[in-house]
């Protein structure tokens, strides 16, 4: 007992010391360049990719589940030979460093970069195997100098381009906002209430690209989680149905509309324009212009969410002209109304009351007729309040009347408007063209000079960057226009193509113009020729592994596969898809709830590193659930995981058989418990099941401690085995520790390159398995046997058995039923 004990206060005093291990592995990764890849093409490259930071401040909670994924499968891969890219940067432009800046009467720039080293520093505490001299920042201009140039071969292309419209404005950022950005009628930034204004703005033009968006999804389909696929599928939208032509009163073109529904024409009442679009103001009468615009003001304060809520009253205004119906020649009222929206088809629609539940609530306010056309034994709408929908009979339709498909009748629709030519079947898409321009300073500046003359003037290449001027403090205040305008030395300039006064364009790029494109960039971040070496794109891409946040699915990711469509168009690359693979991670909450400053339920990911070190931190996050899942850091236990740490640690302080023991003379039974443990960690490594992966480290740990205290002992090479099988696994969740342990057995650093070890499948089978043993359907015996006994051998021995015996009391047996090797049911006379 007291040896015992002593030898407990001896591994106590040898247990793992989780700050210098940090602190002398961090040091041998960096001066090794460990996680360097060797880039030769010796080894099969694999490009492993997180979603990059924001340098908003030092890491969080949130970082240290986000970026512990992505480390496993890069380790995870070099120990199973690969050449692995593990590149990391920085999304360094954005509007939080503007309004710090502002804070501060300071440069965004020292915000920034004094964050992104805070963020560095705990990037290499944190034990990330980034490879470090790929390292890049958008806001450098050695970056931005090839987004600027990307955004001229899009104009070139015809892909970016300028025009007015009515565009989500934020009044309390003082900027334009993508539909995107754009979250339940508030700016997704701040949270202010979006309101409408008319601006001339940049889009990018991805509507071209949205049928092959949704296309190329094949190709990630099973790759992909499913949930990102199907909200990239609802936000591009895709719609079959018809464009309709209407005559205006008093207008020479018609008006065009999409409807999805065109079968239902003939039951059409009235017609509504959205209040903002052009067509609106364009043919309301002089006597109803004053309510329209008395009506267009109301409606610019209300928010899209507001104006599309199906509990909102209708509300519109009378335009004082009628359109004409292409399939019936009636005429219909024209009104404004903001259950519309301009950006959303052409802005316009057909009133269909007896089939459309908005168009029925408007009919109803309005006092307008409701008529329907397909009659599905429902009891009418104007008694009802609500629209028919379902399958019935066409009624009063024209020479749809008397048909019973849908499918039917749109097509004889569509065929009736195309001989009239007022009408032809068509595909829309509730996609949006992407809107960049920013009236913000720390953005990516656009690289066009307006010319008097010339109009639009592209900045030649060999001018590139634009850079931004030297802007800070109060000179960064929102003013309704972007502050590079109030640079004039920097706006004033010559235009490249006559030599006149010109001036540069005052907006900046949306920040995920350059998060759309940088993952090309890490290939060859130092490429002076272009803003990537196609060979090198070529070598390592498409990404094999990319892991980030599903908030991420419509904006970023849907850009960024756009972004990879066009370059491939370009001829720069030669696939059309960047992310082969992509995982999400949940969040970090606490106590229920998100984490955050007004709740004061706030964990301080430092301070938990402080008193429990990196590889407990990492080893409790990974431990707590699938990747996916969100993690309660108030059930979680950092101690504990600590603890199963130090046990792992001192396995490798009591190995004593000499580094290169063949196993082959272990303890049979330990082997069959690593070699089963490996089977499993790859299993569950390889399906990201890594949660279930530490269960099996601990499960080993366990089962090499058995041995050594109350088995064959240290010295056993099946121990060595077992504890250099942990070490190596484990080196993919806690890599600390595990370099420590790697040293102890008496190898050279570092455990990250070693190799995943190989199974020995005749250590897979089972040695014995158990079989039950029955007697008039009671369990009578359980019995170890080989897996290979034959029927007559096993019911030898079942019979045989003193429990059976007993069972039995000397009747004699009518019937035996032998199911070797597991099952043996014994029916006395």
């Amino acid at each position: 007992m007291k040896e015992k004990a002593e030898v407990t206060i001896e591994r106590e005093r040898l247990g793992y010391d989780a700050a210098a291990a940090q602190e002398k592995w961090q040091r041998f990764w960096e001066e090794d360049g460990t996680f360097t890849p060797l880039d030769d093409g010796t080894k099969e490259r694999r490009y492993m990719l997180d979603m990059f930071p924001y340098p908003s401040g030092d890491l969080h909670m949130g970082h240290a589940e986000a970026f512990v994924m992505g480390d496993i499968v890069a380790r995870y891969w070099r120990l199973r030979g690969f050449d692995v890219m593990h590149p990391i940067g920085w999304d360094s432009f954005g509007l939080p460093a503007e309004n710090a800046a502002i804070a501060r009467d300071a440069h965004p720039a020292d915000w920034t970069y004094a964050n992104i080293e805070t963020q560095a520093r705990s990037f290499k505490r944190y034990g990330l195997s980034f490879d470090w001299s790929r390292r890049l920042h958008t806001s450098d201009p050695e970056y931005y100098r090839w987004t600027q140039w990307l955004f001229l071969r899009f104009y070139e292309r015809g892909l970016a381009y300028r025009k007015d419209s009515f565009v989500n404005w934020c009044p309390n950022d003082q900027t334009v906002l993508a539909n995107e950005q754009v979250v339940q009628g508030l700016c997704e930034r701040c949270g202010a209430l979006v309101t409408k204004r008319k601006l001339t703005q940049w889009y990018f033009k991805i509507t071209d690209y949205a049928q092959r968006l949704l296309d190329d999804m094949a190709a990630i389909e099973g790759h992909w989680p499913d949930r990102v696929l199907a909200m990239q599928r609802n936000w591009i939208g895709r719609s079959e149905g018809a464009w309709v032509d209407f005559a205006i009163e008093g207008r020479e073109e018609p008006a065009r509309v999409f409807t999805t529904r065109p079968d239902t024409l003939y039951g059409a009442t009235f017609f509504v324009v959205a209040p903002e679009a052009a067509l609106a103001s364009e043919i309301v009468t002089d006597a109803q212009r004053p309510a329209f615009e008395e009506y267009l003001e109301v409606t610019k304060r209300a928010t899209e969410i507001e104006r599309q809520s199906s509990e909102r009253p209708k509300t519109g205004v009378f335009l004082g002209v009628h359109a004409i119906n292409p399939v019936n020649q009636e005429l219909l009222p024209v009104y404004a109304a903001d259950y519309v929206l301009a950006e959303y088809g052409t802005g316009a629609v057909m009133g269909m009351p007896g089939h459309d539940q908005r168009d029925l609530d408007f009919a109803r306010a309005f006092d307008l007729p409701v008529r329907i056309v397909l009659d599905t034994g429902a009891p009418h709408p104007s008694e009802t309040g609500i629209a028919t929908s379902g399958d019935g009979v066409y009624v009063d339709a024209g020479p749809l009347t008397g048909l019973t498909s849908v499918k039917e009748a749109v097509a004889r629709t569509n065929e009736v408007l195309a001989e009239a030519g007022t009408g032809e079947a068509a595909v829309t898409f509730r996609l949006r063209d992407w809107l960049l321009s920013r009236q913000r300073f720390w953005g990516c500046p656009i690289p066009i000079v307006h010319c008097p003359a010339c109009g639009e003037v592209p900045v030649p290449d060999d001018q590139l960057p634009v850079t931004l001027p030297d802007l800070r403090g109060a000179s960064l205040q929102p003013k309704g226009t972007s502050p590079l305008a109030s640079a004039t030395d920097w706006v004033n300039t010559e235009c490249p193509r006559c030599g006149g006064p010109a001036k540069r364009d005052t907006d900046t790029m949306d920040t995920f113009v350059d998060s759309s494109w940088y993952f090309f960039r890490y290939c060859s971040p130092n490429y002076t020729e272009g803003p990537f070496d196609p060979a090198q794109v070529a070598t390592w891409m498409p990404v094999a592994q990319y892991v980030g946040g599903v908030e991420h699915a419509i904006l970023h990711l849907l850009y960024s596969r756009f972004f990879t469509k066009v370059l491939q168009d370009l001829g720069m690359v030669d696939f059309g898809e960047p992310f082969l693979r992509l995982m999400n991670q949940g969040q970090v909450i606490n106590q229920g709830k998100a984490m955050s400053k007004s709740l004061g339920n706030g964990v301080d990911l430092g301070a938990q590193i402080d008193a429990f070190g990196v590889d407990a931190i990492r080893t409790t996050v990974v431990f707590a659930g699938p990747p996916e899942d969100d993690i309660d850091w108030a059930d979680m236990s950092p101690g504990s995981s600590l603890k199963f740490l130090q046990r792992a640690h001192r396995l490798a302080q009591d190995v004593a058989s000499p580094v290169g023991t063949d196993p082959a003379s272990g303890d049979v039974a330990l082997r069959r418990v690593t070699h089963r443990a490996i089977a499993d960690l790859t299993e569950s490594l390889e399906s990201h099941r890594f949660n279930v992966a530490v269960a099996r480290i601990m499960e080993l740990v366990n089962a090499a401690r058995k041995a050594i205290d109350s088995g064959p002992g240290a010295a056993d090479p099946a121990v060595r085995e077992a504890v250099e099988a942990v070490a190596i696994a484990l080196s993919t969740v806690a890599p600390y520790v595990s370099e420590e342990m790697w040293e102890l057995l008496g190898h050279a650093p570092s455990v990250a390159n070693a190799t995943w070890p190989s199974v020995d499948e005749a250590l897979l089978v089972a040695e014995s398995v158990t079989c039950v043993v029955q007697v008039q359907g009671k369990v009578r015996a359980k019995l170890d046997v080989p897996p290979s006994i034959t029927e007559a051998e096993l019911r030898e021995v079942a019979l045989a058995d003193p429990g059976v015996q007993r069972a039995l009391a000397g009747r004699e047996v009518r019937q035996v039923i032998v199911r070797a090797p597991k099952l043996v049911s014994i029916v006395p006379a």
